[in-house]
Formats: structure tokens, C-alpha cells, sequence
């Protein structure tokens, strides 16, 4: 009895001891003494302790950081890369038996790419075009990594620095460019004004050459209703009309005029005022 139970219990130990579990993230490759056996899917698997072995891989999209390294560019120039790589396991076995531990082998993979392509470029180039340089390793990093069974998502560069004497260069010449956009631009302005006041000026010119032109119209209309007025009542009166122009002006001045009453003047500015003039009376000699 005592041996069925010490049996019991070792084929307990051993069943706890053979248990698997597998996340939905994993995939598990069983080896049979140190040969491949198959690939366990997620779930429970039970395997033969000590002759069975169970490695799990995480088949989820993962992020490595590429490590800061000074690459020289095609213009002699020393710069500091940094990148970010992103990449999941698609062939568990692949991974495992291809490569020798791939989570440090695609950084390291990645930062040679990286040298090669930014290498064969210029330092102004490289920072104008980032996301051509993302796609060109990803594209390689993808080719090298096939036999590994790993596929690469994605590659961002982070920051692309040239020394500190490059830098400044370049900001001087990026903030000159600024300036003088800001000059472009403030003459631009200025010029808009110009024209506008310029043009303002022309239309109060044109108005004012308009009123002109009114107001001359109205006097010639005027000089030429006096004239016929003039033709028709004062023909041969020359100097009576001018006479009467001569009262209209002081009058228009609120000045005293006296008129001898046995004038033609008289009569004609009763007649004009729709009144009938009466010469005065004559003194007597004796009086």
C-alpha cells in the first residue's frame, strides 16, 4: 500500500511538472530530446517532463531601441543616429533555429543598415528626407530578417544630429532664410499700402475733376441763360445790363445804392420785381 502511494504521488509530481499553458500572444515549440517536435498553439498542453521541452515565443509586434552611434555621411560629417525598430515573430521556429537570439541580433542588424544607407548620404539630405530613410530599412531589414522568420513593421529615426559647430551653421542659415521671408514679406505689405493710398488718390482726384467739371457746366449754363435773358430783353442796353449786373452784386453785399428816379434802371427793376415805379413828385419853386 505504502508503494501505491509514493506511486501515486510521483505520478502527480509528474503530471503538475508536464503541465503547459500557452497565452493567445505565444507559440510554443516542443522538442523532443533536443530535436523539434511540433509548434503548440494557445492553450493547455501536457508534455513527458524531462524529455519534453517547451520553448515559448511572444508573436506580438515588439519594439527594440536602436542604439545612439556617430555614422559619417557622404559630406565627411560625423552624426548621431538614433532609431526605433518594430518587428514581430511570424516563424517561431525560424527564430529560434535560424538565429541566435534575435532580439539582440535586429537591433544590431538595424544599426548597420542604418550606417550603410545614411553613409552613402549627404548630411542635408538625411534630415530633408527621414521617411525615405525609414522606408529604405525597413525594406532591407525586412529582406535580411525573412530566413529568421521575422517580419519588420516599421523603422523610425528618432534624431539625426551633426556636430555642434555644423549645427549652429545651419541655424544661422535657417534663420536668415526666416528673415528675409519677414523682409519679403513686410515689402509686400508696404507696396499693397502704396498702391492703395495711390489709388484713393485717383479717385479723389477723379472726384474732384468731376466737381469741377459740374460746376464749370453750371456757370457756362448760367452765363448762357443770362445772355439769352440779355438778347431778349436788353438788346441795345449794353450799358443798361451792365448797370443792372453792377445793382445785382451790391444788393447780393447788402449795400445802399441811390438810383435817380428818372432812369430807364428804375423801370426795369420795378418790371424785374413785378412792381410799377412812380416818379417822385416835383418841388415847387416857391416852396
Amino acid at each position: 500500500m505504502a508503494i501505491g502511494i509514493i506511486i501515486t504521488i510521483v505520478l502527480v509530481i509528474v503530471f503538475i511538472l508536464g503541465i503547459r499553458i500557452v497565452r493567445p500572444v505565444e507559440r510554443g515549440v516542443i522538442e523532443f530530446l533536443g530535436k523539434y517536435k511540433y509548434t503548440a498553439q494557445p492553450g493547455f498542453h501536457w508534455i513527458i517532463p524531462l524529455v519534453f521541452k517547451m520553448i515559448k515565443v511572444n508573436v506580438t509586434e515588439q519594439k527594440v531601441d536602436v542604439e545612439p552611434q556617430n555614422i559619417i555621411t557622404k559630406d565627411k560629417l560625423n552624426a548621431e543616429v538614433d532609431a526605433v525598430v518594430y518587428y514581430k515573430v511570424v516563424d517561431p521556429t525560424k527564430s529560434l533555429y535560424n538565429v541566435n537570439k534575435f532580439h539582440c541580433a535586429v537591433p544590431s542588424l538595424a544599426k548597420t543598415t542604418l550606417r550603410a544607407i545614411i553613409g552613402k548620404m549627404t548630411l542635408t539630405d538625411a534630415n530633408e528626407n527621414r521617411d525615405k530613410i525609414n522606408t529604405d530599412v525597413e525594406k532591407e531589414l525586412d529582406k535580411q530578417t525573412d530566413p529568421w522568420g521575422i517580419d519588420v513593421i516599421r523603422v523610425e529615426l528618432q534624431r539625426i544630429e551633426p556636430p555642434k559647430d555644423v549645427q549652429d551653421a545651419m541655424n544661422k542659415v535657417v534663420k536668415a532664410e526666416n528673415e528675409k521671408i519677414a523682409a519679403k514679406d513686410l515689402a509686400t505689405a508696404i507696396e499693397t499700402q502704396a498702391d492703395g493710398e495711390r489709388r484713393a488718390e485717383i479717385k479723389i482726384a477723379e472726384g474732384t475733376s468731376q466737381a469741377v467739371r459740374l460746376k464749370a457746366s453750371a456757370e457756362a449754363e448760367a452765363i448762357k441763360l443770362v445772355n439769352d435773358s440779355a438778347n431778349k430783353h436788353f438788346i441795345g442796353n449794353a450799358q443798361l445790363l451792365k448797370r443792372l449786373e453792377t445793382v445785382e452784386k451790391s444788393l447780393s453785399q447788402n449795400a445802399k445804392i441811390v438810383v435817380p428816379s428818372n432812369t430807364e434802371l428804375v423801370n426795369v427793376i420795378g418790371e424785374l420785381a413785378g412792381t410799377k415805379v412812380l416818379p417822385l413828385p416835383k418841388k415847387n419853386k416857391k416852396e
